[in-house]
């Protein structure tokens, strides 16, 4: 039975919250529980079972689901679908259409019916043999880079209660982060694979432009910012991901990244970039964090040097416009592509916001466009001189939640938000790929991630380079902390 989490009555938080225990789960990665089902040392029933009691232990708190479909998950996992992650339990973004199930996309204005198909990137993920447990929370339509509500309980940061999980894949972060399952679907049209993975000490990495099935509603795009990916506790399951995933859909005109297994042997040529385009000064916590992970990286034998700016602030307005045009585009047509019971009326102040800034800019729409089309090439031309870059992911750490509430003025929050997400958005726009590695903490024991880029169809660089950093410097475990 398909049963719609109520967010209604939260227990009191404590820090940190996490579901790890002596069960068929374990703390083991996705593919180490792959192995273990395949060798038939565990069951794909009792490892389902096992997610869904965490699940129940922790979503209470966390409120990171948005619908459960335990009952069908169990079901499934008598006889798990073939694939790289046979068995393994996940949790797909209620922004991606599953057969049978409604996509509300984290909005009240939404009220959808259960889809009749899969999308076309859900095909490809299931493909990999996961059990779905359900769908998890993202805040309106993605675009806000906190997991918050208009009237309803945000999704908590198992770090630390009271602090963001970012967006707009927060609900998943926070179910992977908790250890209610080792991976989960995400999506970035500006940083929302990167963010929360930013935020609650995850591996996130966006994919080059093309490098997945394109997801239906880009196709028809301008410009194609979304990407699909997941979120991991180990570099081995985003190897383990991209690999699989090119046996579904392979991109001809994209080099293959292959099945990455650990460290790269060349060194690595690292421009560093501390602050944004933006003229925001990066937060000292994430300017430590970056400068240590420089440092690292040299004493491993990468060449690192800090380089200029890599783009012009134009951009920084090229994108708000295009991110206008997007929610004007859900607010004006939300009936034919989201249900026919859509509501604008109960649209948040974020989408409305935005579409209105949209319309007092409309007429600069063709040059927009034009310049956010040619920002690929600028883009390419950066690891002319660098294998990778280094920056940070935000520009500042994890707010407290209410910081990024869609409940205040749209100028406050906007204002909030473009000082935050200001290095991000560059990849969406160019195509290149992206990964977020937690590599530092605050006082409140919150991660701080760096961000790695490269060359597009280079993921393999970015993730050679996550193995040698991982191995170097293992990332923090929650359930070590309490």
């Amino acid at each position: 039975m398909l049963k719609t989490v109520d967010d209604a009555a939260q227990p009191a938080p404590s820090n940190p919250v996490h579901a790890f225990a002596d069960d068929a789960l374990g703390d083991h990665d996705a593919v180490a529980l792959a192995a273990l089902m395949r060798a038939r040392k565990v069951s794909a029933v009792e490892v389902v079972r096992a997610a869904i009691e965490r699940a129940q232990k922790v979503n209470p708190i966390i409120n990171a689901i948005a619908l459960d479909d335990f009952a069908t998950a169990i079901e499934k996992a008598r006889q798990p679908p073939d694939g790289v992650f046979s068995g393994v339990p996940t949790f797909v973004k209620d922004n991606t259409n599953l057969r049978g199930l409604p996509s509300n996309h984290g909005s009240r204005a939404v009220n959808a019916r259960p889809a009749k198909a899969d999308a076309a990137f859900a095909k490809q993920f299931l493909a990999q043999g996961f059990v779905c447990l359900g769908k998890s929370r993202l805040p309106e339509f993605g675009l806000n880079a906190s997991t918050e509500f208009v009237g309803a309980a945000p999704t908590r940061n198992p770090w630390h209660c009271d602090f963001s999980t970012g967006a707009s894949s927060g609900g998943s972060a926070a179910l992977v982060a908790a250890g209610v399952v080792p991976i989960a679907h995400a999506n970035d049209g500006g940083g929302s694979i990167r963010i929360p993975a930013a935020c609650c000490g995850l591996i996130g990495l966006k994919p080059t432009r093309g490098r997945l099935v394109q997801p239906e509603a880009a196709r028809v795009l301008p410009v194609d910012i979304v990407a699909d990916g997941v979120l991991t506790r180990s570099v081995r399951d985003t190897a383990h991901f991209f690999a699989a995933a090119e046996s579904f859909h392979r991109n001809p005109k994209l080099p293959a990244v292959g099945l990455v297994q650990g460290p790269g042997q060349r060194r690595l040529r690292v421009g560093v970039v501390h602050d944004s385009i933006t003229g925001h000064r990066t937060d000292e916590p994430t300017r430590s964090t970056v400068a240590q992970a420089a440092q690292l990286l040299e004493s491993m034998g990468h060449s690192v040097d800090e380089m200029p700016l890599p783009i012009g602030k134009g951009f920084a307005d090229d994108f708000s416009i295009y991110w206008g045009m997007l929610s004007f585009l859900i607010a004006t047509f939300g009936k034919r592509a989201m249900s026919p019971d859509f509501d604008r009326s109960k649209l948040d102040n974020l989408t409305t916001g935005l579409g209105s800034l949209y319309k007092r800019n409309a007429w600069k729409t063709p040059a927009v466009i034009y310049r956010l089309r040619r920002l690929s090439r600028q883009y390419a031309r950066i690891f002319e001189g660098y294998d990778v870059v280094l920056s940070p992911v935000l520009a500042h750490t994890t707010p407290k939640l209410g910081y990024l509430s869609p409940e205040h003025d749209f100028d406050v929050l906007f204002d909030r938000l473009t000082r935050y997400v200001s290095f991000t958005p560059l990849n969406n726009a160019a195509g290149g790929p992206g990964i977020s590695l937690p590599m530092g903490a605050t006082a409140d024991g919150l991660p701080v991630a760096v961000h790695f880029s490269a060359n597009h169809g280079d993921e393999r660089t970015l993730l050679e380079l996550a193995f040698e950093i991982e191995t170097a410097k293992p990332w923090r475990r929650i359930h070590d902390l309490g």
